[in-house]
């Protein structure tokens, strides 16, 4: 495509792809192959010296791969994007560039379970700690912070409970302390919400829930926005100091703006070896084309289910951003103006057995640990996706045994609302 900046709709459909030179074909091909053939023994050199961007192995690129990459870096409005196997993988490489053993992570406590077990255990085996934000005000961010943080992070959108995160403050309190912010865009997508265009440094993605949209394949991916100076304070020697694998390269000085990036690809893909096959890229490349039409229909549907929901009887109460009378309905109108996107949590009047009643006498929604798909989803995190934490952090988390997670899909909101309010009256 011409320089000439192209709207958000024309990108999800066009952004990184053009027609195959060889075939013609205009859908990007599934290049399923493992490795590929070098033009001669000097462009296989320049290939594993970094001195040429080319396709080598599958596990590290793949032209499918290089497709979805450079669409979400577009759509995200960042320098360069890797894409891995899912959302987890993602966070363990972006993790794995910045963090040293005796490094802590400030985080959120309003993440996504899986995340806040991932940090709270998995990561101590690399000898990296986490500390938790006790509220979600900035302040409470930099009270946390100390030489030791490497990261802050954070989601734009919280899982479960939907609540926006104050994105530009929490930026600059990290920036004041020479460390990245890094937002899970997860849930918003970049239809919803531009962590980049707020502070951002670095964005991850979930791919197999909003962006793929269609609940058939795995993924996650990582955008550097291009704007940390990685070098300033000497704590991230990934990126600054001569790596011996490379001849003695200086990622940062090398590959500049989009040097974490590639430093995600080299260093972590490589040796760690999450990789996406190329038939999940190609799938969820399919699924980014109708990106901004789905997102405004699981916005919309969602505040008409949320609406009838906080004047049910046997609701107690409806935590979605898009409410006016919402706490944090200031922030959705900063940061995520179309819309407050799909997923939000209610409370039931009967506490956990109501939560599990509910679940048992729905029809139209499927009973499942994910979210993002275009079918209504629902989920009692406390009994399933939030069961390994404590009572304490399934709370603080927003999971408490009351709460109720649903992801509205882009069914006919009339059809889902009366799904909800037949089990409702069980």
């Amino acid at each position: 495509m011409s320089e000439t900046p192209k709207g958000f709709d024309t990108l999800a459909v066009h952004a990184g792809a053009q027609p195959d030179p060889t075939t013609g074909a205009r859908a990007t091909p599934i290049y399923q192959t493992t490795s590929f053939v070098f033009d001669d023994v000097d462009h296989a050199a320049s290939l594993f010296g970094l001195q040429a961007f080319g396709n080598i192995y599958t596990r590290i690129t793949n032209p499918t791969t290089d497709v979805l990459e450079k669409r979400v870096a577009a759509l995200e409005g960042g320098t360069a994007a890797l894409a891995v196997a899912s959302g987890h993988s993602a966070q363990l490489l972006a993790f794995h560039t910045l963090m040293s053993p005796g490094c802590n992570i400030v985080a959120s406590k309003r993440l996504y379970g899986g995340s806040i077990n991932q940090l709270s255990h998995s990561f101590k085996n690399f000898g990296w700690e986490v500390k938790w934000a006790e509220n979600l005000d900035s302040g409470s961010f930099k009270k946390a912070i100390d030489e030791n943080t490497r990261a802050v992070f954070i989601e734009s959108l919280a899982n479960p409970g939907g609540i926006v995160m104050d994105i530009e403050a929490i930026a600059q309190v990290a920036h004041e302390a020479g460390v990245p912010l890094i937002v899970d865009n997860t849930m918003a997508t970049p239809y919803l919400c531009k962590p980049i265009n707020h502070g951002a440094d670095i964005v991850l993605h979930s791919l197999t829930k909003f962006m793929g949209g269609h609940g058939n394949s795995m993924g996650g991916a990582i955008v550097d926005a291009g704007s940390f100076d990685w070098a300033a304070s000497g704590n991230y020697p990934m990126l600054t100091e001569p790596r011996p694998e490379y001849n003695g390269i200086v990622l940062n000085d090398t590959f500049g703006g989009m040097a974490f990036a590639i430093c995600c690809r080299v260093l972590g893909l490589r040796d760690l070896g999450p990789a996406i096959s190329p038939n999940n890229a190609f799938m969820l490349l399919t699924g980014i084309e109708t990106l901004a039409l789905r997102m405004q229909r699981h916005s919309d549907n969602a505040l008409k289910v949320a609406e009838f929901l906080q004047g049910h009887s046997a609701v107690e109460w409806v935590s979605y951003a898009g409410l006016p009378n919402d706490p944090f309905n200031n922030l959705k109108q900063k940061y995520c103006p179309k819309g407050a996107g799909a997923v939000f949590t209610f409370g039931l009047k009967g506490g956990y057995d109501a939560g599990i009643n509910l679940v048992k006498n729905l029809e139209l929604f499927s009973h499942l640990a994910n979210i993002g798909d275009t079918r209504s989803l629902i989920i009692h995190p406390a009994s399933t996706t939030h069961r390994q934490l404590t009572d304490e952090h399934k709370i603080a988390a927003g999971a408490g045994p009351d709460v109720v997670r649903i992801s509205i899909g882009i069914e006919d909101p009339n059809d889902i609302i009366a799904d909800l309010n037949q089990a409702l009256s069980r």
